[in-house]
This record gives C-alpha cells, sequence and structure tokens, in this order.
C-alpha cells in the first residue's frame, strides 16, 4: 500500500488502538499531517473506555500539537467529520493495530485500510502495509512518508513525534535489529530538550512499585550468572530498568525480565559479557513463540500467546516461568566457544572445498570516504564497524553482506569484471561517518567482480551452537548453529569463522 491511495477518499477516519501508546500516537500523527498536507477532510481518533492519562502521553500530545479525540460511538465520529448520522467515513485507516482486532474499537466506514507493524492477524483489506519485522509502526510510516516524497525532518515536531514512537516501542532502542528502524533513529532531526522531558515523565509511581516488588522475586542461577524476573504487566521501559538495575548485581553477567498480558509476553533481555549478545540470547527465547532481537547489551521481543497454546502450553504463569527456566538452560547447554588469537585447528576429518566463480560485487571505500574515517557499514544482517584505510575493499557476497578487507587480499580472491553490477538484496547497505554523521549509500560506487575459486578452507558441519571469536574481530563472536559450517583457512589454521549453511552450498565446492 501507498499512501498516495489514500488521496482518492474525502472524509478520513485515522484511527489507532485502544489504550494509545507513543507509536500509535506518532504513527497517527504522521499520517494525519500527510493527508493535511494534501488538503484532506480527516481526524485522528482512539476508542475505548479511558481516555490517556499517562504523563508522558499527556505531554507529547500537547508539546507536540497531536489533535487526537476519545471517541466511544459512531454517532461522536460522523460529527466529527461534519457528515450525516446515517453517513460512513469514505475510509477509516488503522495504525498500529488492525481493524476487528480486540484492542481496537470498531467503527464502521465504507472502506477500511491498515498501517501496522504486529503479526497479521486476521484476512488483510486490499489496502494495507503491515510489516511485522519493524520495531515500531513509525518506521512503517516513516518509511512510506518518503517513498511519497515527504520529509518529516521538515518538521520538528512530527520528526520527534517518530523518533519517541520508536524509541518506546524498541525499550529505548535496545531492540533495534532491522536497519530500516535504525536508519530513521539515526536520520530523524528531532528535538532533543523535548524527548529529555518526555522521558523524564515516563514512569509513574505505580510503575516504579513494579519494578521493585519484581526485584524481589529475582531468580539467580549461579552456575551460569544469569537471572530470570517476572514483573507485573508494564510498560515495555519499565523492563528494561529492571534488567539494567540486574546487571548492577554482583555475579550477575545476563538477565531475563518478562511481564505477561493478555495476548502475549514481554520479555527484556541484558548482557554485560561478550559470550553472550543479549539479541541473541533474545531471539533464541523466542525461537518458535515468537520475535527477539536488539544490541549486543540490550535486547528484548514479545512472545505471542496463540503461539505457545499451538505448542499445547497452558498460559499460566507457572507454566510460562518453567518456559523461561527451560529456554534459558538449554541455551547455555552444549555450547562451543572458540577464541582464535591462540587457537590452532584440527582439520583431520574435515572436507577440503574452494570457491566456486560467483559474480559478486567491490567497492573501494575511499571512493565513499576519505582514508583514517570511523564508519558503520549497515546491512540486513547487522552493523560492520572499520576504519578506512587506502587500501580498504568492501566485497558484497551473494546475499548482500559485506566483507572488508585489504586490496592485496581481494586481488588474491576475486578477479575485476567488466560486467554490469546487480545488488541481489532487498535493503542497500549505507556506510556511515560515525565522526562527521554523514551517510553515503555503497551501492553508486559497486562494481562486478568474480570470486576466482582459488581460495581454499577446510570445512565441516557444526553439531551444537558454536561461537568463534575471530582473528579480526576478538570481541564479538560469529554464532554458528547446527547445520552452519565452520570454515577454517588452508593456509592459517587459526583464521576459523563461522558460514551459514544457505550461503555455503552456494559458495563453495568440494575438491
Amino acid at each position: 500500500m501507498k499512501l498516495e491511495q489514500l488521496l482518492k477518499f474525502d472524509n478520513i477516519i485515522v484511527q489507532c488502538h485502544n489504550n494509545p501508546d507513543a507509536d500509535a500516537l506518532a504513527s497517527g500523527f504522521a499520517v494525519m499531517k500527510y493527508l493535511k498536507s494534501n488538503g484532506k477532510h480527516a481526524r485522528f481518533i482512539y476508542g475505548g473506555n479511558f481516555e490517556i492519562s499517562k504523563s508522558n502521553l499527556r505531554l507529547m500530545i500537547e508539546d507536540l500539537d497531536i489533535r487526537i479525540h476519545h471517541v466511544r460511538y459512531q454517532e461522536q465520529l460522523n460529527e466529527l467529520l461534519g457528515i450525516d448520522k446515517e453517513g460512513l467515513p469514505d475510509v477509516l485507516v488503522t495504525v498500529d493495530s488492525q481493524y476487528g482486532e480486540g484492542n481496537i474499537q470498531q467503527f464502521k466506514a465504507k472502506n477500511i485500510a491498515i498501517i501496522d507493524h504486529h503479526q497479521v492477524a486476521n484476512e488483510l483489506p486490499e489496502l494495507a502495509e503491515v510489516r511485522s519485522y519493524q520495531a515500531s509502526c513509525a518506521t512503517v510510516v516513516w518509511d512510506m512518508l518518503r517513498e511519497a516524497g515527504y520529509d518529516a525532518n521538515d518538521d520538528v515536531k512530527l520528526a520527534t513525534a517518530l523518533y519517541y514512537g520508536l524509541m518506546t516501542d524498541s525499550n529505548n532502542f535496545s531492540e533495534l535489529h532491522h536497519p530500516l528502524d535504525m536508519d530513521m533513529r539515526d536520520e530523524l532531526k528531532y528535538s532533543a530538550s523535548i524527548i529529555t522531558k518526555f522521558r523524564n515523565s515516563n514512569i509513574s509511581q505505580a510503575e516504579l512499585r513494579i519494578a521493585g516488588i519484581a526485584l524481589l522475586g529475582s531468580e539467580y542461577y549461579s552456575d551460569n550468572h544469569y537471572s530470570i524476573v517476572k514483573s507485573d504487566p508494564c510498560d515495555p521501559n519499565v523492563l528494561g530498568i529492571i534488567s539494567d538495575m540486574l546487571l548492577e548485581v554482583e555475579d550477575v553477567h545476563c538477565c531475563l525480565v518478562y511481564s505477561i498480558h493478555e495476548g502475549g509476553v514481554k520479555i527484556s533481555v541484558r548482557s554485560c559479557i561478550k559470550e553472550v549478545k543479549a539479541d541473541e540470547l533474545a531471539r533464541f527465547i523466542c525461537a518458535g513463540v515468537g520475535d527477539g532481537g536488539g544490541h549486543l547489551i540490550k535486547a528484548g521481543g514479545q512472545i505471542r500467546r496463540s503461539l505457545l497454546e499451538l505448542q499445547e502450553m497452558e498460559y499460566t504463569a507457572p507454566a510460562i516461568q518453567q518456559f523461561f527456566r527451560e529456554r534459558m538452560k538449554e541455551y547455555f547447554k552444549d555450547n562451543e566457544i572458540i577464541y582464535t588469537d591462540n587457537y590452532i585447528a584440527n582439520t583431520k576429518g574435515m572436507a577440503k572445498y574452494k570457491k566456486k566463480r560467483l559474480h559478486v560485487g567491490y567497492v573501494k571505500a575511499t571512493d565513499i570516504l576519505p582514508a583514517s574515517s570511523r564508519c558503520v557499514i549497515r546491512t540486513l544482517e547487522g552493523d560492520v564497524e572499520l576504519e578506512i584505510q587506502e587500501d580498504t575493499v568492501i566485497a558484497i557476497g551473494i546475499k548482500g553482506e559485506v566483507y572488508p578487507m585489504t586490496w592485496d587480499t581481494f586481488v588474491k580472491k576475486y578477479e575485476i569484471s567488466d560486467e554490469e553490477y546487480v545488488y541481489p538484496g532487498n535493503y542497500q547497505p549505507t556506510i556511515k561517518d560515525v565522526d562527521r554523521g554523514i551517510s553515503r549509500e555503497l551501492l553508486p560506487c559497486a562494481h562486478s567482480c568474480i570470486s576466482v575459486g582459488t581460495s581454499e578452507i577446510y570445512a565441516k558441519e557444526v553439531n551444537v551452537r558454536t561461537k568463534v571469536f575471530t582473528k579480526w574481530d576478538p570481541e564479538h563472536y560469529y554464532l554458528g548453529k547446527p547445520g552452519d559450517y565452520m570454515a577454517v583457512s588452508a593456509t592459517d589454521k587459526s583464521d576459523v569463522y563461522i558460514i551459514e549453511r544457505s550461503i555455503f552450498g552456494d559458495t563453495y565446492e568440494k575438491i
């Protein structure tokens, strides 16, 4: 769905879910801004029994001039639009929610449109844009605005609303794992003073009591130095505060904090050791029953009740608590950790492979940023940090993954091709100068090359979760899951790394 498709309607209702949060307010506010800029007659509403009362949301509405109406009945809605009592809005657009779901009051309209970032619950109408992989609905709307040629940065209040919507829905950005969410966070020109004001009104006295009570019930597991804490239902930011406090405790290296809600379980994860990435732990906990992600130290996610019940699990506090105990125990069981700085691989029994001749891409880093620039390359697989040297080359793999290397290494592995380079991925990687805050796209400077097939490795499938701290990045591990491959350079037995199963089969052939 494109925002332009809404412009064929005249009387428009934009509706967010009952008991709106910051993401819902920001998303509806942004859609309203777009519609109003195109001369459309529209109103922003929410339903349900309760009016907005949280102090940070009241401040958000007042300081950002968000005009939203609490509506209980169809007649009120029609009155807002100035149409007959028997009439109907031309279209009703739900944001941060889906029409017909239990968390949004149902009003009638001639047409329905949906903009959301949650899992699809029912059959969607023709006008729908649902991206369940985004951390916030604000991100979805921001990207739709960009596609429509509408720059959110032209209005600091709009930019601030979108930023705050993402911030609150991702637990202070700790749960971001899609590059588009990160792009919005980095590109919005928001008011820092207003965000600070909202932050300082984010937790109520009742939520403070919830956090204190939750900490008293902490379960500590000394064998692997982690804690599990159950909290009463609360805002995700409160879970993050509890998690942050737990990491301050002696001998707690990582923790899981969760709260049970009607439709699912929200989790917050923290880690302060390099052997456990918080985002990877969150994904492991949520695997098969929800979604998790974030950063190395902070992460979170949500487990869906419907998926738990599909596994014939009771949706009760004791059953959920036991589920988390078992997941955490399983995570720390049967892990192999390899530190390659003092490791020589035993290649006996490992098969030998060479790279196939594949058309891939490359970029000379200095074609984009000057040497000595500290930068971050953003890809769908995550961020890659490096300092650009005169001879730095960024190779682009068969699925859009990037591999920084020196020019000498590059010419040993690849030969330059005159063919036009065609990028294989969906999200186009960008490179950002950390010091100057300048972002550039990689692809305009990308050229075609062919892997020459002379690079030889030993490789074997891994049978347990394997974490490899490589020679070029001793602070961050590369995770191998059962079925992935551990690779060893044929010329350097300490050069060990992980190759995903899907990439390995397309990239290497047995000698």
